[in-house]
């Protein structure tokens, strides 16, 4: 039973994603689950993935809100179609939509295949993060403050940048009359 690779990508910043491995023989839907653990969101709203081309057009739909595959239906059911099923090139592509209200969008690419499973992985696994996941309710509570302290520990920013704010250009170059030192005054000396 083979692994498959996929790289997800969050569609507002492509310097962000993750690398998420399953079994061929899984559903959508552990697909589907695996991202959404893989960027800590929570598992309270509707997804869709969509059959993707590399340009990422939206091409047929894989629904967690449909429950059975019937002939003719405008969407496949998440639970019910293996993700192996879908894939019809190695560089296969698909498109991800969480939480229909916020429309969180992520690019999913095929990028690589294994014949055998790692028997110490549960899969689906996440393999490679990079970069800092966006937050999906923002960054306000508790888990906000945690949130926060992520991005300062992850930009590298200490207690003494923070206090200087953007820093002070131009602020020491002032005189006390608030004009610059080097200021050429001639022109105005002229009228």
């Amino acid at each position: 039973m083979p692994v498959l690779r996929f790289r997800v990508y969050w569609e507002e910043d492509d310097l962000i994603y993750r690398d998420v491995e399953i079994l061929g023989s899984q559903s959508f839907f552990e697909l589907h689950q695996g991202i959404l653990k893989a960027f800590d969101f929570d598992q309270k709203h509707e997804g869709s993935f969509f059959e993707s081309n590399d340009r990422w057009h939206r091409g047929r739909e894989i629904s967690s809100e449909v429950m059975a595959n019937k002939k003719g239906a405008p969407a496949l059911s998440m639970a019910k179609t293996p993700v192996s099923a879908l894939i019809s090139s190695p560089d296969q592509h698909f498109l991800y939509e969480y939480d229909r209200a916020k429309k969180w969008l992520f690019q999913v690419a095929l990028v690589g295949m294994e014949a055998q499973p790692d028997p110490s992985r549960t899969y689906p696994f996440t393999l490679r993060r990079e970069g800092l996941a966006p937050s999906q309710y923002g960054i306000k509570g508790p888990a906000g403050a945690e949130r926060a302290m992520e991005v300062l520990e992850a930009y590298d920013l200490g207690a003494e940048e923070m206090a200087e704010g953007f820093g002070s250009e131009g602020g020491e170059s002032e005189s006390a009359s608030g004009t610059d030192d080097n200021y050429d005054n001639s022109f105005e000396q002229e009228y």
